[in-house]
């Protein structure tokens, strides 16, 4: 079974079971050893203390007799106390010589054994490290499952003087710890397998909890495949949720605004494009006539006869009607051509207050406005782009307030660190709320002329700056254009 082709909730479930396994056996584990670790420092610490309790109970004997103690005597002085001794601290004691010889075992005086005629003695390595270190201690384990521990160092006299080598040891039986180990694994065992009842309730239902945000984010994602974007309706509504989910949800919103606002771009730009072509579709196809059509209209007036002098005026107002339309024409398709190729920028560093005032000071109309107190705004554009931009918005001010008794267009500037922007602000008769999202559109218009270019030719220049431009109308009310653009 190949784990990363499995669902993320399988793998999410399966994870937490196999951890909660992990978890048990590395307690079981530290628990063993942690037992074992107790018990070794008990039972040493236990020998410690029936040695030296040994020991002193050994030198209080030696005490009592007023002479020193020598090593031919220990034999018949501690025959009888050994058997007290032993059985007070539960042990054995052995009595070595200072050969290594053994003169008294407690096992074999409680035997009846007299010790007579013995020759068991210290084992080698015994006795060298007896000689060299002063002490040896071992532990050996038996065939039942218990432990040996035994100590032989120097014993001394009353006057401080070497008379033996003293050996004590017992049998060491861990069965009780043992069993109490045993014991405790076997509650640790029924609570985790309750435990792990529980937690496999638990991982399944947390599993789908934690992938169910992400099957409706995939549902979503296929239903915008076969259905199409749908705005708010595509997006996810989340209650109160863990931040991870929160912030996948959120990213998940976030994308869709993004599809949606670059599908409206892509639709713009594909009728922009389709607009474009048109444009010089109509541009080749109107002008390829006019200068012929000029040429042979200019050439009949001159050919024409002179003496009759009803017909001549006749003729002129003929051609004169002509020309008019052909310069109609003309301009028809040189809007269109110029939207279809707008002029390459050239940028040069502009001040901006006078161009606007220059710009302002064409249309000669008293309702127009333009108050400052900025003296100087340097900007990187194209001047006659920005002339044009300017033109544009107060031309659609102007026919915006033909209407109204009392007209009124102010022009206003607010410069900042980042960005410079312009106010074309009327009290013209205002935008249709559903005619609002159709006005930078091209051959979009509410005149009954025009080609209905000019917003959009002005937003064009100004995305090629990375500006933009925005409006707020109300009916009746007016309308103001706001156009950003950053200062780079």
């Amino acid at each position: 079974m190949n784990f990363k082709k499995l669902s993320l909730r399988i793998r999410i479930f399966l994870s937490m079971i196999l951890l909660i396994l992990l978890t048990y056996v590395l307690i079981a584990l530290v628990t063993i050893y942690q037992f074992n670790e107790q018990t070794i420092n008990y039972n040493t610490q236990r020998f410690e203390r029936k040695e030296t309790a040994t020991r002193l109970s050994i030198q209080y004997e030696m005490d009592k007799v007023q002479t020193a103690l020598a090593t031919e005597q220990i034999l018949d002085f501690f025959k009888k106390p050994i058997l007290e001794i032993v059985k007070i601290h539960s042990l054995n004691i052995n009595f070595y010589d200072l050969q290594g010889k053994l003169l008294l075992s407690s096992e074999a005086v409680s035997e009846g054994n007299t010790m007579e005629g013995s020759s068991q003695t210290l084992k080698p390595y015994e006795l060298k490290k007896l000689l060299s270190e002063g002490q040896f201690a071992e532990g050996k384990a038996l065939d039942d499952g218990k432990v040996l521990k035994s100590k032989c160092s120097y014993l001394y006299n009353k006057v401080g003087l070497q008379v033996a080598f003293l050996k004590i040891y017992y049998v060491q039986d861990n069965s009780i710890q043992d069993r109490d180990l045993k014991d405790f694994l076997e509650r640790l065992a029924v609570v985790y397998l309750f435990m792990f009842v529980i937690a496999i309730s638990f991982a399944y239902f947390l599993s789908s909890y934690i992938t169910k945000s992400l099957n409706t984010i995939i549902d979503k994602i296929g239903n915008i495949g076969k259905t199409g974007l749908h705005g708010d309706k595509d997006k996810i509504e989340m209650g109160a949720t863990s931040r991870e989910i929160f912030k996948l949800v959120s990213a998940y919103n976030n994308m869709i605004d993004q599809i949606e606002e670059a599908s409206k771009k892509l639709a713009a730009s594909e009728r922009e494009e389709a607009w474009r072509e048109m444009a010089k579709q109509v541009a080749h196809e109107i002008k390829n006539p006019l200068t012929p059509m000029r040429l042979t209209v200019q050439s009949f007036e001159r050919r024409f006869d002179p003496n009759d002098p009803n017909i001549k005026e006749s003729l002129k107002e003929y051609s004169k009607s002509i020309i008019q339309q052909i310069d109609i024409m003309s301009s028809i398709a040189t809007a269109f051509s110029d939207f279809a190729k707008m002029p390459k920028q050239r940028k040069e560093n502009v001040e901006v207050i006078s161009v606007i005032k220059i710009a302002l000071d064409i249309f000669e109309n008293e309702n127009i406005t333009f108050a400052t107190n900025i003296e100087e705004v340097n900007l990187s554009v194209d001047k006659s782009q920005l002339i044009r931009i300017l033109t544009n918005l107060v031309k659609n001010a102007i026919q915006a307030t033909e209407s109204k008794e009392s007209p009124k267009i102010d022009i206003s500037i607010i410069n900042t660190a980042k960005n410079f922007e312009i106010k074309v602000k009327d009290n013209g008769e205002g935008i249709d709320e559903e005619l609002k999202n159709l006005i930078f559109e091209p051959r979009f218009t509410t005149k009954n002329s025009g080609m209905g270019l000019g917003l959009a030719m002005t937003k064009k220049i100004i995305e090629t700056y990375k500006g933009k431009i925005s409006f707020v109308s109300t009916i009746d009310q007016g309308t103001v254009f706001s156009v950003v653009i950053p200062k780079e």
